[in-house]
């Protein structure tokens, strides 16, 4: 079962948002003030990221991509924008290859068509969490979260630290889903109007893989954010709404 957070006016059009492995749906806290004033944002928490025992293993993205579907069936809603960040852009991906027919326009923010070149970092970071727990995350998302030698704002505080919370079997199954991700055979296929939106500063999926993304999907532009790095809506709030609202607005 896929945790939702459901705000705005019920009669609005919707908008879904995904977030990344190790944060939750307040990832996109910063934003939902702008949206609720013209969209239902519907958000939701990956398994085991949401303060609840993770259902078991193995996860996939297309098993993903169709769990959060069928949620948001749940609430009756037919089509809907979406907007994803990291793995979150990653489902988003899929829905537009699996459901061209429901996902109108799509926002992908500091993802990829495959994250990395080997699986291996994925699988190691998996084995990691299942045998010490997540106590370690936190140290280790700091760089790859946020500009180095930058102030994490607040909210990043609080994301980064509720990681030590996390289900261990729910993130490690998610890396793992992670590491066997990869469209960029069918990028060509996504027919939803789509914006790629990268940090300049992202080590987790730097400039290159958006600007890959971007070119792979048949119309798509790409906005590169200064003064960010993977979480460039928690760094940089205001431009990342803006991005946003452009795309589904215009």
């Amino acid at each position: 079962m896929i945790n939702l957070e459901v705000d705005g006016d019920p009669q609005a059009p919707v908008l879904v948002l995904g977030s990344s492995v190790g944060t939750s749906h307040r990832l996109w806290d910063p934003q939902l003030p702008g949206l609720v004033r013209d969209f239902r944002v519907v958000r939701f928490d990956l398994p085991g990221h949401d303060g609840k025992p993770a259902p078991e293993g193995p996860y996939s993205v297309p098993g993903l991509a169709a769990a959060v579907l069928a949620a948001v069936d749940r609430l009756g809603i037919e089509a809907f924008d979406y907007c994803g960040l990291s793995m979150g852009g990653a489902i988003g991906q899929q829905l537009a290859l699996d459901h061209p027919g429901r996902v109108r326009k799509l926002v992908l923010v500091c993802t990829s068509a495959s994250f990395g070149d080997s699986p291996r970092p994925w699988l190691e970071r998996a084995a990691r969490v299942r045998a010490e727990g997540p106590g370690f995350l936190p140290e280790l998302a700091r760089g790859r979260w946020f500009v180095l030698d930058a102030p994490v704002p607040p909210l990043g505080r609080d994301l980064l630290e509720a990681q030590t919370g996390l289900d261990p079997e729910g993130y490690a199954a998610c890396c793992e889903a992670l590491a066997a991700f990869d469209t960029r055979p069918e990028l060509g296929r996504i027919q939803a109007p789509t914006r790629v939106v990268a940090g300049a500063e992202d080590l987790a999926t730097p400039v290159a893989m958006a600007e890959e993304l971007a070119a792979g999907i048949p119309g798509a532009d790409l906005v590169v954010l200064p003064h960010a790095a993977h979480l460039a809506n928690v760094e940089q709030p205001a431009a990342v709404l803006q991005a946003m609202r452009e795309h589904f607005h215009r």
